[in-house]
């Protein structure tokens, strides 16, 4: 049995993670990437301490730290929580017991919903460029998506690829001026506005995208970067109360309205639902400290 478990070992994750353990209490974190978004990112440079890190160079120092304050943690995938008097976590080879547990799972990325999107998954469709981005050496490819990330796939695969041909919805990108200004002075790429995909073509892999304005852009890859939504799979088990754009609802203490059950990070309707390290990391922290005082009155109570 233990005091904790928080499912999800992402950056809100791993900061519930230190701060559970350091309070001297049982806390497993569950985690089939842990690292979580962030080992999709090259550099990193908007985290307090570091001019510029990499993801995974971050992750690892949240994991280090975590398993230096004696904190388990388990990489497996978790499917199914109930609740009973206590609540029961099971995973894809496991099962656990918890007295309270932190949501800190997420959100996963947005699809187009377009013909060929899914056909082409993995055939010049992607959604990670930090990942696949070599692979595309020589090659002409888009980046669809108008925010940071898109901004930030486009410059890295551009060190790659030939062209690189970014395609947003509306008149102007809504990413960093540091990173538009980046973008305008590489020659490699260029910016379509107004324009949404209509249909990913190809044979074996992807060859052309059809636009919404009759052009056919011929080229050999897709990235889709338009955002994240919400995982609502294990609120939904639980029956946790969400807002009108899918979030869990949470309160000042990252309290959701199951006794017990406390969310972090991306998938709280906290924070103005802005999706950064360190307001995860705060979110976490509250909830760390939120599910210690719960245990705490718990044993007060007997």
């Amino acid at each position: 049995m233990y005091d904790t478990i928080i499912i999800g070992g992402g950056p809100a994750g791993l900061t519930a993670g230190i701060y559970s353990a350091r309070y001297l209490i049982k806390t497993l974190v569950l985690s089939e990437n842990t690292g979580g978004q962030i080992l999709e990112t090259t550099s990193i440079e908007n985290y307090p301490g570091f001019k510029s890190i990499g993801g995974m160079d971050l992750a690892n120092k949240f994991k280090e730290q975590y398993i230096h304050n004696k904190g388990e943690l388990i990489e497996e995938k978790v499917e199914e929580i109930k609740q009973d008097n206590n609540f029961i976590i099971k995973t894809n080879k496991n099962e656990y017991k918890a007295k309270s547990i932190i949501i800190t799972i997420g959100s996963k990325r947005r699809k187009l919903n377009v013909k060929g999107e899914k056909e082409f998954l993995n055939k010049g469709v992607g959604y990670c460029a930090t990942c696949d981005a070599a692979l595309y050496r020589d090659l002409k490819v888009a980046v669809v998506g108008s925010g940071n990330a898109s901004a930030e796939a486009a410059l890295l695969l551009a060190q790659y690829a030939t062209e690189v041909t970014i395609l947003i919805r509306k008149e102007k990108m809504k990413c960093e001026p540091i990173l538009l200004k980046q973008i305008e002075d590489n020659e490699k790429i260029s910016i379509k506005n107004k324009v949404n995909i209509t249909e990913i073509k190809g044979d074996n892999m992807v060859n052309a995208v059809d636009l919404d304005n009759g052009e056919e852009l011929k080229l050999d890859g897709v990235f889709i970067e338009i955002g994240f939504v919400p995982d609502t799979t294990f609120a939904e088990q639980l029956n946790l109360e969400l807002d009108e754009k899918k979030y869990i609802k949470v309160n000042a203490k990252q309290a959701t309205n199951v006794k017990g059950v406390f969310a972090a990070g991306d998938i709280t309707d906290n924070s103005d639902y802005f999706a950064q390290i360190t307001t995860a990391q705060g979110e976490a922290t509250v909830a760390a400290q939120s599910a210690f005082h719960y245990i705490k009155s718990m044993e007060s109570e007997k």
